[in-house]
């Protein structure tokens, strides 16, 4: 590998598409499955790590009893008592379930954030960040788009 090669291969790496990063995880679809049970947006945000815009998703004010599952495997992520009105535009929340999310690293352009993925499909949700309220102090910042609520 030359110097050019491996400059390039650096730069791209962490901008490649989710599927020529992806991993083994337990509920697993080919590219048309995930494309026929989900609309434009949503495959663009889960299996592509897009984002949806701010202030788009009916979920950010959605604060009734219940829980927020996985679009992609139905997998139980947030509890809704951990949600809370971050003024964002998105839905977040400081505590997903235990063994419900995954996180890595997320490197861009403007620095390293941390990625959060349902653990069974590896649909991707969010970015977590240390800017949320007590007990935690974080703030999982979600895409409504990758969510179902499901009301207690």
């Amino acid at each position: 590998m030359n110097r050019r090669t491996f400059t390039l291969a650096a730069l791209v790496a962490p901008f490649a598409p989710a599927a020529a990063r992806a991993q083994s995880f337990e509920v697993t679809r080919t590219q048309s499955e995930w494309r026929a049970m989900l609309s434009d947006i949503q495959y663009r945000v889960m299996r592509e790590e897009g984002t949806e815009r701010a202030g788009s998703s009916p979920l950010d004010k959605v604060y009734d009893a219940g829980t927020y599952l996985c679009r992609g495997c139905d997998l139980a992520l947030y509890p809704s008592d951990t949600k809370f009105d971050s003024g964002t535009g998105w839905p977040s929340f400081y505590a997903s379930l235990p063994n419900a999310i995954e996180t890595k690293p997320d490197r861009g352009l403007f620095g390293t954030r941390t990625e959060c993925h349902c653990r069974r499909c590896g649909s991707h949700l969010g970015h977590i960040f240390d800017d949320g309220p007590a007990p935690t102090g974080k703030r999982h910042c979600l895409n409504g788009v990758s969510l179902v609520f499901r009301a207690a």
